[in-house]
């Protein structure tokens, strides 16, 4: 008998008998791993936390059960593995392999030796997410590799996205017998188009939901560019006027750049992400006219400065203040001079509300598709500072978030805990770690010296 499928549903049938094949392989007596990382992705395939046993004097087997109870019991697609330093795991693309053999979307965080380091498929967890918690991992010199481990998971449960392994929830009683795995092949086949329904239906809603956040926050950005076309319109400013040079010409025609620009992004956006194009624009036009400003009138030229925090159309910063949001710690942020003024003599900064469901609130407190609005006046690597304990400084490292990295669209693609063998990027597991907080590396990456 001949059994036909449609093109579309091939990939995830076969998908899901890889799954089943493996644990009929498990099940076959006399089965064990090849050693090395074969054996450590064969371990984590069936379960989050895995140890060498070279490595038992840095994890005891009560450490790893607790570490491995917490993971299941988020529900989420972290994986550990605790390796000795030798030529089994050779250290210069050992993230990059792991991710490789166990085949399953997710977060990787390895131990090996004295050495720790982490790596995320980009949809599970952001790379600027990934960067700052293995950070200050390792600038809390935790003294032991429990604690160090504790640390990270005890993070990363809250931000990855996506579910565990289905193999994670599996009967430790010994398995199915063969009853049960033909069984469970019969199901693999059949459950091939439902599968394939439940994604499509997946992407969908997600397609919906950042359709819907955008056309909220197209409200706000629509905004900020009406507000720069009016400064525009109130410089008075003409580049033929006596006394005007090609300096300032120059700076005019770059605002008026700027403002065209930021209209082109946002009528060709489609996610909430393509607002950070617009609002960069618009911080870009706004220290041309700041500059242009300070040409006419004689004065120093600016110093290229982050706009205002409390709300970037009032234009470039002039000094950084303290500031604490209500409940939370207090941090450095910059100002305009109105705002400096305002903080200085007790009362409060002028700061930018918009519409939410429970009316009016900051920018800050208004949801995840506010990252990448911010994302293009601060920059992503200012923002944890200065968003830290806020709501949105809370979402936006989140890969949950609408955008990753406050600029790139999740897009369709695997959720954590998905079977994707060898198909994922491999930049998502190397690269941009800052100076890598110690471990005798310059944290540039996962080569050698990372370890």
């Amino acid at each position: 008998m001949k059994i036909a499928f449609r093109r579309g549903l091939l990939g995830p049938v076969l998908a899901l008998s890889v799954v089943l094949w493996a644990l009929l392989a498990t099940l076959a007596p006399g089965a064990h791993a090849a050693g090395g990382l074969d054996e450590a992705a064969d371990a984590l395939r069936k379960g989050p936390v895995y140890v060498d046993p070279r490595a038992a004097n840095q994890l005891s087997a009560a450490d790893a059960d607790k570490l491995a109870q917490k993971i299941k019991d988020a529900g989420k697609p972290v994986f550990v593995a605790v390796l000795p330093r030798n030529a089994d795991y050779p250290p210069t693309n050992l993230l990059k392999d792991l991710r490789s053999k166990v085949g399953v979307s997710g977060v990787y965080v390895v131990q090996l030796g004295d050495g720790f380091n982490a790596g995320a498929d980009h949809r599970v967890m952001s790379v600027n997410a990934v960067r700052n918690l293995v950070g200050a991992v390792k600038r809390s010199d935790y003294p032991t590799t429990d604690q160090r481990l504790t640390s990270f998971v005890d993070s990363a449960v809250q931000q990855a996205r996506g579910h565990a392994p289905d193999a994670w929830g599996g009967s430790s009683d010994g398995g199915p017998g063969a009853g049960a795995a033909i069984a469970l092949g019969a199901v693999v086949v059949a459950g091939g188009a439902g599968a394939y329904a439940v994604v499509r239906r997946n992407r969908r809603k997600r397609a919906e939901e950042e359709r819907a956040a955008l056309e909220s926050l197209r409200v706000v950005v629509d905004e900020d560019i009406t507000a720069f076309g009016e400064e525009l319109d109130r410089l008075d400013f003409r580049p033929g006027e006596p006394g005007a040079d090609d300096a300032m010409r120059a700076d005019y025609s770059h605002a008026l750049d700027a403002y065209e620009s930021a209209k082109s992004a946002m009528a060709s956006a489609q996610r909430p992400a393509d607002v950070q194009a617009v609002t960069k624009a618009l911080e870009d036009g706004r220290f041309s006219l700041a500059t242009l400003a300070a040409r006419r009138e004689g004065r120093p030229l600016p110093e290229r400065r982050l706009p205002c925090f409390f709300d970037p159309r009032h234009g470039p910063s002039v000094a950084d203040a303290q500031w604490a949001p209500p409940g939370g710690a207090a941090r450095t942020v910059p100002v305009c001079a109105a705002d400096l003024t305002r903080l200085e003599s007790g009362q409060e900064p002028m700061t930018r509300t918009v519409d939410t469901l429970d009316g009016r609130r900051p920018y800050w407190d208004a949801g995840p598709a506010y990252g990448p609005w911010a994302g293009g006046y601060f920059g992503g690597g200012m923002l944890p500072g200065l968003l830290m304990g806020t709501v949105l400084g809370t979402m936006m490292t989140s890969p949950a978030a609408y955008a990753s990295d406050f600029g790139d669209g999740l897009g369709p693609g695997p959720d954590g805990g998905d079977i994707t063998g060898s198909d994922f990027d491999p930049g998502d597991f190397g690269g941009g770690f800052g100076d890598g907080g110690g471990f005798g590396g310059d944290g540039g990456g996962f080569g050698s010296g990372d370890w």
